[in-house]
C-alpha cells in the first residue's frame, strides 16, 4: 500500500470514530435539553415502586411523587412505608397505598398472601408506571460453597422471582388500557465487566433482570408499554423515560 493511500485509509477511520463520538454527545445532550415528559398524562396515574424506603427506591419515590403520580409503596417494614407514606403525602400532596411484601417470601404461603394483596390494591386504579427497585446482594463477597444456601436463595427470590411476579401483577391493568412503563434496576455488573467472582448468585439474577426487560419491550411494545432496564455505569437499554 502507497503511502498516500495508507494516509487515506488511516484518515478515513480517524474521521469515522470522531464522527461516531460526535453522534454519541449529540444524542446524549438531546437527551439532557429536551424536556422531561409528563409521565401522568403519558402513562397514568398512579406509580408502584418496590423497596421504597431507603437509598436509591426512597429517592425515585419522591422524584414520582414530585412529577404529581400516586404511589403504591412496596416494601417489607410496615412502620417504613407509614413514614414515607407520610412524607410524600406532606410534601407533594398525592395519594399513596402500602402494601407490606417481604419479596424475600415469593413462592411461600407467606409471599402468596402479600402478592394476593398487591394485585388487589392495584386492582382498579390507573397504574402507569413501575419500578422493581427491590434488589440485594447479601451475603457479599463470597464462594458459592462457603455461601448459606438460604441466603443465595434469597438473593434469587428478591432479584429475579420477586421482580417477575410484580410486573405480572400490574401488567394486566397496562395492557387494558393499551398504556405503561416499566423500569427494572439491572446492575453494570451483568455486563460492564467478563465476570463479577464472588458474587456469582447475584450477577446472575441482574443479567436475568436485563434479558426479561429486553424481551418485555419488545413484546409490549405494540400495547403502548415502554420497558427499560437501568444498569448502572452504563446506558440504558430501552426507551428514556424521563
Amino acid at each position: 500500500m502507497s503511502a498516500s493511500m495508507w494516509f487515506v485509509s488511516m484518515a478515513t477511520i480517524g474521521a469515522l470514530h470522531v464522527a461516531a463520538g460526535c453522534f454519541r454527545l449529540l444524542r446524549y445532550l438531546s437527551l439532557c435539553l429536551r424536556r422531561p415528559k409528563d409521565l401522568r398524562r403519558c402513562y397514568g396515574s398512579w406509580a408502584v415502586i418496590t423497596g421504597p424506603t431507603s437509598g436509591l427506591g426512597r429517592s425515585m419515590a419522591m422524584e414520582l411523587a414530585l412529577q404529581g403520580l400516586n404511589l403504591v409503596l412496596v416494601g417489607r417494614d410496615p412502620a417504613k412505608l407509614h413514614d414515607l407514606s407520610d412524607t410524600i403525602t406532606k410534601t407533594h400532596g398525592v395519594k399513596t397505598k402500602t402494601v407490606v411484601f417481604d419479596l424475600s417470601l415469593v413462592s411461600t404461603p407467606e409471599g402468596d398472601e402479600a402478592a394476593r394483596r398487591l394485585r388487589a390494591v392495584v386492582e382498579g386504579l390507573d397504574v402507569g408506571v413501575l419500578v422493581n427497585n427491590a434488589g440485594i446482594a447479601k451475603p457479599g463477597a463470597m464462594y458459592v460453597h462457603e455461601a448459606k444456601v438460604e441466603s443465595l436463595v434469597r438473593i434469587v427470590r428478591v432479584n429475579l422471582q420477586a421482580l417477575t411476579e410484580v410486573t405480572a401483577a400490574v401488567l394486566p391493568g397496562m395492557v387494558a388500557r393499551s398504556r405503561g412503563a416499566i423500569v427494572n434496576i439491572g446492575s453494570g455488573s451483568a455486563f460492564a465487566l467478563p465476570s463479577f467472582p464472588l458474587y456469582s448468585v447475584y450477577a446472575a439474577t441482574k443479567r436475568y433482570v436485563a434479558v426479561f426487560s429486553k424481551n418485555l419491550d419488545v413484546e409490549y411494545k405494540s400495547k403502548g408499554i415502554d420497558v427499560q432496564c437501568q444498569n448502572f455505569n452504563e446506558q440504558p437499554a430501552g426507551p428514556v423515560l424521563c
